[in-house]
């Protein structure tokens, strides 16, 4: 890994963030979570762009399960790491021709809008879920909750009947401690915690 990758990878997220917030009515691209907050912004002030914050994190979710699932079916000649990161340029590329077509956005519940919206976090999912896999030793490269990601990909590990194992760095089930904890389960607890919390504030 070049050094340079992560401090990349942490510039592009924040630019898509930060250009989702401001030409889509307020829209977190990368930073799912904080449209949780901004969805009660909008409720109380009558603007625009619930509709996509409502689908940003089912997307997101959904987005790295279905990568993680995928990543394990790639032939041998296709790099895990490569295909998302290109898999990833290419819905920017889609993201930024849509928005070029159809921009700008005076309405983030139109359909362009939520389009070009969900295309972004869809993007910003996969490199979540490369920088979580791949790029462990390296910090965040985006402000997502980090243990959103991380459950959504022992999610897909449970589907495949593994133990939360990177695809990189496969280990054995017979070297797998039984006291080990469960990944999915207290991702969950923190999660709940975590939403427990803000319902207090």
């Amino acid at each position: 890994m070049r050094p340079t990758l992560p401090t990349l990878l942490s510039f592009n997220g924040g630019y898509i963030d930060t250009v989702g917030y401001l030409f889509l009515q307020g829209l977190f691209t990368a930073h799912v979570t904080g449209n949780f907050v901004t969805i009660g912004a909008a409720l109380v002030f009558g603007t625009s762009g619930i509709a996509a914050k409502l689908l940003a994190l089912p997307v997101f979710c959904t987005v790295i399960i279905v990568t993680r699932l995928v990543s394990f079916s790639l032939p041998a000649r296709w790099p895990v790491f490569e295909t998302m990161l290109t898999l990833k340029l290419l819905l920017l590329l889609v993201a930024a021709a849509l928005a070029i077509a159809m921009g700008p956005f005076a309405n983030g519940d139109t359909g362009p809008a939520i389009m070009v919206g969900m295309t972004l976090v869809s993007a910003m999912a996969i490199q979540n879920g490369v920088n979580r896999i791949h790029l462990g030793a390296a910090p965040p490269t985006t402000i997502m909750t980090g243990t959103t990601t991380q459950m959504m990909i022992d999610v897909a590990d449970m589907i495949r009947g593994v133990r939360g194992v990177a695809h990189d760095a496969w280990v054995p089930p017979s070297r797998v401690s039984p006291w080990a904890p469960r990944p999915a389960r207290y991702s969950s607890m923190r999660s709940a915690s975590g939403v427990l919390r803000c319902r207090l504030l």
